[in-house]
């Protein structure tokens, strides 16, 4: 992968006044300020998303195919060597089995890709306007960003946070929807629009869940000391969440087939087959 570096340009006459070490004295004060957060620049995120967006196209050929320009098997080596060097550098204490963890996410891989073409799958078949599995996977941001979640959350489980976080919020970035990496999601699931959907860290949802754009499972209080908490509700089977809806409280569950209206306001549970819509 290529580096991004700034064209030169031909320069202005106008001159900015700023003398060359006047600059290079306030390039050294932000290299060392910021060097506690970003340990050297060792941690390699933008490499780590990139792997992750290679082994995607190994997965669905076509869903990236500006690696596959350059042979994506070669591309696909390059990737899994990115993820193992990410794995090392984020162990901190020297205490991780680092070649464990890796062998650990690699056996999860055709898992990942049975579950992404189930997830595919409950797409098209919810969507009246998918004309074709292909369609789904190659232009829906609902797929991309639960492919990256289903990424992100095999390195949540090894513990490597701030990798699964990175993840998480450049799909996010891409595609306005926020599945933090923490949450639990089963099979078939459905993201339909997609654009404000939020779900947090210890949201649980079920198989067969389909929610709509601008729908959140939150948290009812932000309050620091109740991060070790489960802060936010549960979805249980085959429930659909319209547009607009907010759901909150880790004590909060959503009972199977249950249907949530659009601009639904809930912080209380309800049991299984409820229909819950919004009175005007």
């Amino acid at each position: 992968m290529s580096s991004k570096t700034i064209n030169k340009k031909t320069p202005t006459k106008q001159k900015s006044g700023h003398k060359p070490n006047q600059l290079n004295q306030l390039f050294e004060t932000l290299q060392k300020g910021g060097q506690k957060f970003i340990q050297n620049g060792q941690l390699r995120l933008a490499e780590l998303c990139a792997s992750v967006e290679i082994i995607l196209e190994t997965m669905f050929p076509g869903l990236f195919p500006e690696y596959a320009a350059s042979g994506i098997k070669k591309q696909f080596h390059f990737a899994i060597e990115e993820i193992e060097g990410a794995i090392y550098l984020a162990d901190k204490t020297g205490e991780r089995n680092s070649i464990k963890d890796l062998q650990s996410f690699i056996n999860k891989l055709p898992q990942i890709q049975k579950e992404l073409q189930l997830d595919a799958e409950a797409i098209l078949n919810g969507d009246p306007a998918a004309n074709s599995l292909e369609e789904v996977i190659l232009t829906y941001p609902g797929f991309i960003a639960i492919a990256f979640y289903r990424f992100a959350h095999e390195f949540y489980k090894l513990g490597i946070k701030l990798h699964a976080r990175a993840l998480s919020e450049y799909v996010h970035r891409s595609t306005g929807i926020d599945i933090h990496p923490g949450a639990v999601i089963g099979k078939h699931f459905a993201i339909d629009h997609g654009t404000g959907i939020v779900i947090g860290e210890t949201a649980i949802i079920g198989d067969n869940v389909k929610i709509y754009q601008v729908v959140t499972l939150g948290a009812l209080s932000v309050d620091k000391r109740n991060a070790s908490k489960k802060r936010h509700p549960t979805i249980e089977d085959n429930v659909i969440i319209y547009a607009g809806s907010t759901i909150l409280g880790g004590e909060t569950t959503i009972g199977a087939s249950s249907i949530i209206g659009g601009n639904v306001w809930l912080t209380k549970s309800v049991p299984p087959n409820s229909k819950i819509y919004c009175k005007n």
